[in-house]
């Protein structure tokens, strides 16, 4: 479970980033299963940029217990720590894998995951993300930005900018006077925890190392969609415990 100060920093920043939430040898096992996951790379969709670079994301709706992508959604090291910071029983709404290769894995824009879910029938913003870095993220390969404190402007009006959705670029750069710019540099095993409505961002992949990273994104039970069809509907999350999350991730199963 979270400290209190992390609840509160929570609260304050919209986010709270948590080293070594998961040790290296059950990264070692998710960089495996990962990279030779087969679906995993069928899957994958391609978004561009605003100046054209590009990069890719599996996003999944449901859970699979044979998957080590299922272990992390219902870790307790994520849930618990998430349900906390947002004060309410959650479920998982939705992950998805980043993909973010060398030289070309392109920018995302400036956008609130908020600004997409709203859409999707969710009435309020009483939603969240963890973001596990599954290589290392730094400056180079494109780590994720984040305005401090932002989350608290309320939601922006979000529109195309080239094949992703962004904020609306005058509020950002009003935002941008008064919220700190935050580059969360992570080593693989550390989750940054978000709420919907923090403003973040990536720059290109510039480096020769990759940047991949699993997000698992969950909703509050009181907020179910009014819309059904785009992500999952509120149903109980079965909650595993470190024993059985490190069992499965250490595990040499690859899917196929």
């Amino acid at each position: 479970m979270p400290t209190t100060d992390q609840v509160q920093d929570f609260h304050r920043d919209g986010y709270v980033l948590i080293p070594n939430v998961f040790d290296a040898d059950e990264m070692a096992g998710l960089l495996r299963y990962s990279k030779g996951d087969r679906k995993l790379d069928a899957e994958a969709i391609t978004r561009k940029d605003a100046t054209g670079g590009e990069s890719r994301l599996a996003l999944r709706n449901h859970l699979d217990d044979d998957s080590m992508y299922t272990a992390i959604v219902r870790s307790r090291r994520i849930v618990d720590p998430m349900e906390a910071f947002l004060g309410s029983e959650i479920y998982h709404y939705h992950h998805k894998m980043m993909l973010k290769e060398p030289r070309v894995g392109g920018a995302w824009e400036w956008h609130q995951d908020y600004g997409y879910w709203y859409d999707f029938g969710c009435l309020y913003p009483d939603m969240g993300s963890a973001l596990l870095a599954v290589d290392r993220a730094n400056r180079e390969n494109g780590c994720l930005q984040v305005l401090k404190g932002s989350h608290k402007i309320g939601r922006v009006d979000h529109g195309k900018s080239g094949q992703q959705a962004g904020a609306d670029m005058v509020r950002v750069e009003q935002a941008m006077k008064h919220h700190e710019l935050v580059y969360c540099e992570m080593q693989p095993g550390d989750v940054l925890f978000f709420h919907a409505n923090l403003l973040h961002r990536s720059d290109k992949n510039e480096s020769e190392h990759p940047r991949w990273s699993l997000i698992c994104c969950y909703n509050t039970r009181h907020n179910d969609p009014f819309i059904t069809g785009k992500h999952a509907s509120y149903e109980p999350l079965q909650r595993w415990d470190d024993a059985r999350v490190g069992k499965r991730l250490t595990s040499e199963s690859v899917s196929s």
